[in-house]
This record gives structure tokens, C-alpha cells and sequence, in this order.
């Protein structure tokens, strides 16, 4: 069974390329403090380490 993380959008993405802005909606993400759960695949971690400075990760059971 694949782990799986939290993936929490802590910053605002007011002036943010629109490569990153399209990969926080990518994975899930839309207000700051939106949370989504998703199985932590290397494309997943890709994205989430591409936007590291704008949310927080979490692994949970």
C-alpha cells in the first residue's frame, strides 16, 4: 500500500509564475489553508517539492 501525504497550501500565490499556480491547482489546491490527501507517487512529490515554499506536507496512515 502506497503512502500517502496532506498536502496544506500555507501561502498565497499572488505573484507567482503561472507554472506555479497551475501545479498547486494541480494538485488540488485553491484558498490558503485548503488541505487535500493524495498517494505520495514521484510525480505527486515532483510537484510538491516544485512548490515546497508554498505548502506544508504531512504523512499520514
Amino acid at each position: 500500500m502506497a503512502k500517502k501525504i496532506q498536502i496544506t497550501l500555507v501561502k498565497s500565490l499572488i505573484h507567482q509564475k503561472p507554472e506555479k499556480r497551475a501545479t498547486v491547482r494541480s494538485l488540488g489546491l485553491r484558498k490558503i489553508s485548503s488541505t487535500t490527501i493524495k498517494e505520495a507517487t514521484p510525480a505527486i512529490l515532483g510537484m510538491v517539492g516544485s512548490v515546497a515554499h508554498l505548502v506544508d506536507v504531512k504523512e499520514v496512515e
